[in-house]
């Protein structure tokens, strides 16, 4: 007969798990935390050679450096226009190319799939000469809708296989019904299907919308002569002069450039776990 363990036993069973969970948050976190508390040191401290952990005194000065250096509207427009644009297109493009691959019988369709792995999987970096070549030669150098595309053909595969999943885990017993009841097969999906894809459609977005938003080599090597087509995470280069590195400015303007991804992230926080979740699992 078995005895019941203990409280203090189910504890120290899981301390090494909880311990190895806690310096993991402590190592991803810490970082972040050495960014945001370095945007609000007085310039004396940061370049001080006793480092502290908590700022002696707070100021808000780096900030408005940050804010009043030329080009921050400009390139937040940017910013904004491109990661939204190339999100909102792979979202459209792979909604239908997902479907039809969880939905559809189509010679071919295992062989699509495996591209888009094959694309998944692949360093988007190694593309950059070829993708450089291509603007060149069609006059696509220096402009926000080569960005765009490129963020959308970066985003792409991942969204694909995560509505797939998502798509394939929704009975396709409840299209046939409303079909029945008069909807056509587009009417169905539209009424029934994609209102249950919210989380799987939320947490690509995410997903799209952090890697355009953060993403730096392209915009940098795309983007030469026209410096107003620039993008935020080439404007964050700009604190840096022959004479060094304003780490101030540096990390004001880099947590406001890491707030748009954050608020985004904490308000799909649950979303975008159950669309992972389910998308990863199911189909």
């Amino acid at each position: 007969m078995s005895h019941p363990r203990s409280p203090l036993h189910r504890v120290l069973r899981r301390l090494p798990l909880n311990a190895a969970a806690v310096l993991t948050v402590v190592i991803c976190l810490f970082p972040v935390y050495w960014m945001v508390t370095t945007a609000f040191k007085p310039s004396t401290d940061i370049q001080s050679y006793d480092p502290r952990l908590i700022p002696r005194a707070w100021t808000l000065d780096h900030f408005h450096e940050a804010v009043s250096a030329d080009g921050f509207g400009l390139f937040w427009r940017n910013s904004i226009l491109v990661t939204l644009s190339a999100v909102l297109l792979a979202l459209l493009v792979a909604l239908g190319a997902a479907y039809a691959v969880a939905r559809m019988r189509w010679r071919g369709r295992r062989q699509f799939m495996l591209a888009v792995f094959v694309a998944q999987m692949a360093p988007w970096e190694s593309l950059i000469i070829p993708i450089y070549i291509i603007s060149r030669d069609t006059g696509m150098l220096d402009r926000l809708p080569t960005l765009t595309l490129v963020y959308f053909m970066i985003t792409l595969p991942f969204t694909v296989v995560v509505l797939r999943g998502f798509i394939a885990g929704i009975p396709p017993e409840l299209e046939e019904a409303a079909q029945v009841d008069g909807c056509t097969r587009a009417g169905a999906f539209r009424r029934v299907a994609f209102p249950l894809l919210a989380p799987g459609l939320m947490a690509t977005s995410l997903f799209g919308f952090i890697t355009a938003w953060n993403e730096f080599t392209y915009a940098n090597f795309l983007i030469i002569k026209q410096q107003d087509s620039r993008t935020l995470p080439v404007w964050l280069s700009s604190f840096q002069s022959t004479f060094g590195t304003d780490w101030g400015a540096t990390m004001a303007a880099a947590t406001l450039f890491a707030l748009p991804a954050l608020i985004i992230f904490l308000a799909l926080q649950r979303h975008v776990t159950a669309g992972l979740a389910s998308g990863g699992v199911k189909g």
